[in-house]
């Protein structure tokens, strides 16, 4: 039974017990209304169920990219195989002339974006096919998007040589993603209050400051070229109308924020969201994993990538183990069974690195806002608490005016690492405006507190000029 309900039987009971069969004090007992929104159910609705006529099997049957793609790699007709499968199955005939211009429409697309293209009569092999992929895609490949195919093509957009090109092929996988609605609105309820409160230092009134927040949102990356380049496409390939564009920036954020999961939930106040936000995690993962070319897949991308899937994992392995099941074709886990414990983080070298970097980075981010009390409370446990960041900070900027916190200061070269028996000693160098590299923080990372936890433990051991 529902829990209000639950507690109103008890009450009964109680003042039953209290004041035997006394209608009028019976009925002054005050039971608990049901939740806002809550849909009734019960022992009658129970035996509803039980005693009515069932509701009658409706086939549920749709076309996707995916399935496309798969019918177009196999040996034989596409055309034909397709045919039959949108034809041989329960769906009603309307329905299935539905499917049939859905496909059609699904083709055209992969057409104009030039993932596939017609095989011409001379070149058809004895297997029967008549078109052919156009791209190398990865064994795992898949468009698990109705806008995959857009992002492949605005992935040729972007310059592979630009120091935020892992970010930027981050921020068109992310535009193609469903709007995580909770998680939006947390970032855009964030960026005003940092809006009014810089506002409010710059001494605009409140008219004023009242319209210039309707203009601000959540963030959103590439949003113009996006948007662009997503019209032009969509004139080629009309069947993406029925598709919304959404440039976002979750993982992106997460990255440049330099955030463990926990740290983004708290940050933006999503402790009664964290399955929405892990779940959205987890088709970023997905979606950059089978998406993104492997000739496009640079190596900081793939850090990138690593650590994302790593982050998930470690939060809740299940949204990935059956799908890279799936992917591997492994034999699956048997649904009794209980579920095996997330590998050890620091056996996956590359994205144990990464997360050690975004810790040592939150610090230089946090050290280049003069912000104490926050490095305080991250390092206060390892003896490093606000007062004695205050005396580091007092000692760097007396010698100069800013410190860098751009791709060049986030780079593997101002990060060294040095592996040892159960610890990494490590040093981020600051990106001072000299160009000295001499000031920095040294630290020491606990393997096996980090594998406990799940996340990257890093302690800090001196902040000083070498």
């Amino acid at each position: 039974a529902p829990e209000h309900v639950i507690e109103n039987v008890k009450a009964m009971a109680k003042a039953t017990a209290k004041f035997g069969d006394d209608q009028k004090k019976l009925r002054q007992v005050v039971k608990k209304k049901p939740p806002e929104g809550f849909v009734s159910w019960g022992e009658p609705t129970f035996n509803r169920l039980v005693e009515s006529v069932p509701d009658p099997l409706t086939s549920s049957f749709t076309v996707t990219h995916a399935m496309l793609m798969n019918l177009m790699e196999r040996p034989g007709d596409p055309f034909a195989a397709a045919r039959r499968l949108l034809t041989e199955n329960h769906e009603s005939r309307p329905s299935q002339l539905r499917l049939m211009k859905k496909a059609l429409g699904i083709y055209r697309e992969l057409l104009a974006a030039e993932v596939i293209e017609r095989i011409p009569a001379g070149e058809q092999g004895a297997d029967g096919r008549t078109v052919r992929l156009t791209v190398h895609l990865q064994p795992n490949f898949a468009l698990n998007q109705p806008l995959s195919p857009f992002a492949l093509a605005a992935l040729e957009l972007l310059d592979p040589e630009s120091p935020s090109y892992a970010l930027d092929v981050v921020s068109v996988i992310e535009a193609t993603l469903e709007k995580p609605r909770q998680i939006l609105s947390a970032q855009q309820k964030k960026a005003r209050g940092e809006a009014v409160a810089a506002m409010k230092a710059d001494g605009i009134d409140y008219d004023q400051r009242m319209a210039m927040l309707d203009e601000v949102t959540y963030p959103q990356p590439l949003a113009e070229i996006l948007g662009d380049a997503f019209e032009v496409y969509r004139k080629a390939a009309p069947w993406v109308g029925d598709f919304e564009l959404a440039p976002k920036s979750v993982v992106r954020d997460m990255y440049e924020r330099a955030m463990n999961f926990g740290e983004f939930v708290q940050f933006y106040g999503l402790a009664r969201s964290e399955g929405i936000v892990l779940r959205y995690l987890a088709d970023a993962f997905k979606a950059l994993r089978q998406t993104v070319p492997q000739d496009m897949l640079r190596e900081d991308l793939a850090d990138l990538t690593a650590w994302l899937g790593e982050l998930v994992r470690q939060v809740d392995s299940s949204l990935l183990d059956e799908w890279e099941e799936l992917a591997s074709g492994a034999a699956p886990t048997p649904h009794d069974a209980p579920p095996p414990p997330p590998p050890s983080l620091t056996s996956n070298i590359r994205a144990f690195r990464v997360m050690v970097r975004n810790e040592m980075f939150r610090r230089v981010e946090l050290f280049a806002d003069e912000d104490a009390a926050a490095l305080g409370e991250l390092d206060g446990g390892s003896g490093w608490g606000a007062d004695r960041w205050e005396d580091a900070l007092d000692d760097y900027f007396d010698e100069h005016d800013d410190i860098g916190t751009g791709p060049d200061a986030r780079g593997p070269g101002l990060l060294i690492i040095t592996e040892e028996r159960g610890v990494w000693k490590v040093r981020q160098i600051f990106d001072d405006p000299a160009g000295n590299h001499d000031w920095g923080i040294s630290a020491e990372v606990d393997l096996a507190e980090s594998d406990a936890t799940g996340t990257a433990v890093v302690r800090v051991t001196d902040v000083n000029r070498l």
